[in-house]
């Protein structure tokens, strides 16, 4: 006969752990065969943050008909991460009790953490059916749905959660995730920062609205906050994974395999980690270790929609490839959320675009862009113009002249301008193929000051000097190839007047196309529609016709890519000429130089010159009609 329980449940309510767990062990000495007992002890040992596990698998046993005692020991199995295990205790629990909602909950989770997307969705919903005021049931059915790519339909779960429990942190947290895979950035970003204000511990949190403002390409921001959760959560592995994604996009190519290996001592199936330790062996240019660490990924995930996008641009498909094409394929067709369907249809075109069927490469690349829209904010060409207008009005000869004072004499930066894919890696590779040149990649500083007109020019020239010396201490010639530095040139010449300004020109139609095929890491607004890319186009060449009649002949040279391609060494020539360096063979084997190179032309820029990219467009004319107003004249 088992004892009166009403001492235990005294222990229990006063908050005596320790306690109850001493009287619960003295009990079971006497009737060991009592489940609820087990249960009792159990629970002791959970509020106190011991091992329950044996006394839950004990109570489960003498307690075969208790639906509870099941469920219990799911979560002790689900919380080990033994998660087969735990599915099969849910299972055991509603075979008992079909209408037990929290078991229907706990089993959905459990599958989430599967990827057994559509079997959790059946069992979120199932739950949140049976108990519709149950706010985790509610949050547990949208990450499902948003696993699944029915961001609208997560939206509404996450905040049905929100309005049951306001303060549910985890829905809050959630919600961003469906705010940003919409492209709502900013409500994302309100979202993260509302769920760290309920729980400022809360380490996803941080993780995620890192991943926001990666999203924005606030690389530093990004960065702290993934160190904020992984201060708070030294064994997130999701976090190291993420700042190594930050670092490698900074250029810290190896404290990113650091956070990586970090990743892959917790967890050592993490195809994240492999994967983003392929891109970094990519950047370096070893395409051959970047392939096998891709394949470990897809050998611990075959589904891994990042890994077998990646493999696709590590070298030219053929149609050797085939059985890439049918493993891409048969993922993208699944569904998915935009941001794991968008890098396998890139990539997808890719490989057509590659064996040269342009139809489907076409129609793989716009599907690609019209989910990439869904994610990205609308792009804002009324307001590209007035900031254009802006830039025309504020740096002209008049301000010019304004700031012709005592000047920074250093020749040491050399800045790569031009739009995005118009050759400004390869002309960065090819000026840092020389031994007195060093390549210093897409820097930021530029952006910022520009925001921030109240340090002078000089001051900026100074910050600016500092941060080339943290890049290269003794190199003669520094590069900056941030391609968007097109816009801050009146201010970088008033700061830096010996500074050399290289400025790319590729055909708008070649350029064009080839930023509507290309997936960015971070958001480019304009990238995914072809006519937001003409107007676009169109301001950047207002731009750079303006600095030509406001700066001195001598700042900037104009560099075409189609004649770099046909003529390579007079123009590394005309180049090295122009920013005062002798000539240097070694410029000619630019695609063996040592250095990581973290842009989408990591691959092409390890070549030698080829014509493939000259005239591409022609392949695509039937497609690209918003763009077939722009002629080689805009340049």
């Amino acid at each position: 006969m088992i004892p009166d329980l009403k001492s235990l449940a005294a222990l229990l309510d006063a908050g005596r752990y320790v306690e109850l767990e001493v009287k619960s062990r003295e009990f079971l000495a006497c009737h060991p065969s009592a489940g609820v007992l087990w249960q009792i002890l159990a629970l002791s040992l959970t509020r106190q943050g011991k091992d329950a596990l044996d006394a839950l698998t004990r109570a489960a046993e003498l307690s075969p008909h208790d639906a509870g005692a099941q469920n219990n020991l799911g979560n002790a199995l689900a919380r080990l991460g033994r998660l087969d295990c735990a599915v099969a205790q849910y299972q055991r629990a509603l075979e008992i009790q079909p209408k037990f909602a929290e078991a229907h909950n706990n089993l959905g989770h459990a599958l989430l953490d599967l990827h057994r997307y559509e079997e959790a969705l059946a069992s979120c919903s199932r739950a949140a059916d049976l108990n519709p005021g149950y706010a985790e049931a509610h949050d547990n059915l949208g990450t499902a749905q948003l696993a699944l790519g029915k961001v609208e339909h997560a939206l509404a779960s996450y905040r049905r959660a929100l309005k049951i429990e306001p303060n549910f942190a985890e829905a809050h947290s959630n919600l961003g995730n469906a705010l940003l895979e919409q492209g709502e950035l900013e409500a994302a970003l309100a979202s993260y920062r509302r769920a760290l204000l309920i729980n400022p511990d809360f380490a996803e949190a941080h993780n995620n609205l890192g991943n926001a403002l990666r999203n924005l390409g606030e690389l530093d921001a990004a960065e702290a906050s993934y160190r904020r959760a992984l201060k708070i959560n030294p064994g997130f592995a999701a976090g190291h994974c993420n700042l190594a994604i930050a670092l490698r996009l900074q250029g810290r190519t190896h404290l990113a395999q650091l956070s990586c290996r970090r990743a892959l001592q917790i967890e050592p199936r993490s195809a994240a980690a492999f994967t983003i330790l392929a891109e970094a062996s990519a950047d370096r240019g070893d395409f051959a270790a970047a392939e096998t660490l891709y394949r470990r990924a897809i050998a611990i995930d075959a589904d891994s929609a990042e890994a077998w996008a990646a493999l696709a641009h590590l070298r030219k498909m053929t149609h050797a490839d085939a059985t890439w094409l049918a493993q891409a394929q048969r993922i993208a067709a699944q569904p998915l959320p935009p941001r794991r369907e968008i890098p396998l249809r890139y990539a997808i075109g890719k490989y057509f675009d590659d064996v040269r069927e342009f139809e489907p490469a076409f129609g793989n690349f716009r599907r690609a862009n019209e989910l990439a829209k869904l994610r990205h904010a609308k792009f804002d060409a009324a307001g590209l113009k007035q900031t254009v207008d802006r830039i025309i009005a504020t740096y002209d000869r008049a301000w010019m002249n304004q700031h012709k004072g005592p000047k920074v004499q250093s020749a040491r930066p050399i800045f790569i301008v031009g739009m995005l894919r118009s050759g400004t890696t390869l002309a960065e590779q090819i000026l840092s193929s020389h031994p007195a040149a060093f390549g210093g990649g897409e820097l930021g500083f530029w952006s910022s000051a520009a925001a921030n007109l109240a340090s002078s020019p000089s001051s900026l020239a100074g910050d600016y000097l500092q941060v080339l010396h943290g890049l290269s201490a003794d190199a003669l010639r520094v590069t900056d190839k941030m391609p968007t530095n097109f816009a801050f040139l009146g201010l970088i010449h008033a700061a830096l007047p010996n500074a050399r300004i290289i400025h790319m020109q590729r055909n708008p139609l070649d350029t064009c196309l080839s930023i509507y095929f290309q997936h960015f890491e971070t958001q480019v607004s304009y990238a995914n529609d072809l006519e937001d890319l003409a107007q676009y186009y169109r301001e950047y060449r207002r731009v750079m016709q303006h600095w030509r009649s406001t700066l001195p002949g001598d700042a900037l040279l104009d560099v075409p890519y189609e004649a770099l391609v046909e003529d390579h060494e007079a123009w590394a020539r005309k180049m090295l000429e122009f920013v005062g360096l002798p000539w240097d063979p070694r410029c000619l084997d630019f695609q063996r130089t040592p250095r990581a190179v973290i842009t989408a032309s990591k691959w092409q820029v390890r070549q030698p010159v080829h014509h493939a990219s000259v005239g591409r467009w022609r392949n695509y004319e039937k497609f690209i009609g918003p763009l077939q107003h722009l002629t080689p004249s805009d340049q």
